[in-house]
């Protein structure tokens, strides 16, 4: 990359490799069985990946990159919140727009969430009223409109893009001394 590459443009490849990764642990989940994620160690672990592990991995190796290989040895704070939330913005971009174009392909996906819900629901707390279900369950479905589901998930990794990249900021920064 040209040494005048912003900040944000740096941590593109990793934003696409984390939305890439993401996408195919869902397809992964899919084919296993979507049964498999609720109320499991595996559904734990893949949250974990996805909400903990690889935003931090990404966004430190983004800001590593841009720090070596980019800005001869430099990375201010600011810019490590730019590719933090540029990566994480980009993958949730991908990974947004798979799910709204899988829910379109595959309709009977959202009914077979909801079933799988009721019984986990049912499962977890057994005195619940039909009421209770009902309307906890048609909360699940109103966030499975594209419309929300899209702007929600942009909103969600870019916030927690942004939380992680002032950690990951804190840890590999090394300011220019001559431009400060």
């Amino acid at each position: 990359m040209e040494k005048n590459t912003s900040p944000a443009k740096s941590g593109i490849i990793y934003g696409v490799l984390f939305g890439v990764i993401m996408v195919l642990e869902f397809t992964v989940m899919y084919v296993i069985g979507m049964k498999s994620l609720v109320n499991t160690m595996f559904g734990t672990i893949v949250n974990i990946a996805n909400y903990l592990i690889l935003p931090i991995l990404f966004i430190y190796i983004g800001c590593n990159n841009y720090k070596k290989n980019i800005n001869n040895g430099f990375v201010s704070f600011i810019e490590c919140l730019k590719i933090g939330v540029s990566i994480t913005f980009i993958a949730a971009l991908i990974y947004a727009a798979f799910s709204v174009v899988f829910n379109l392909i595959f309709p009977e996906f959202v009914d077979e969430m909801v079933a799988i819900t009721r019984e986990g629901m049912l499962k977890s707390n057994p005195n619940l009223t039909s009421e209770q279900i009902e309307s906890g369950l048609a909360m699940m479905k109103k966030f499975t409109n594209p419309f929300i589901v899209f702007p929600v998930t942009l909103a969600m990794y870019s916030f927690i893009g942004l939380f992680y990249s002032l950690i990951v900021g804190v840890i590999v920064r090394n300011e220019n001394p001559q431009s400060i």
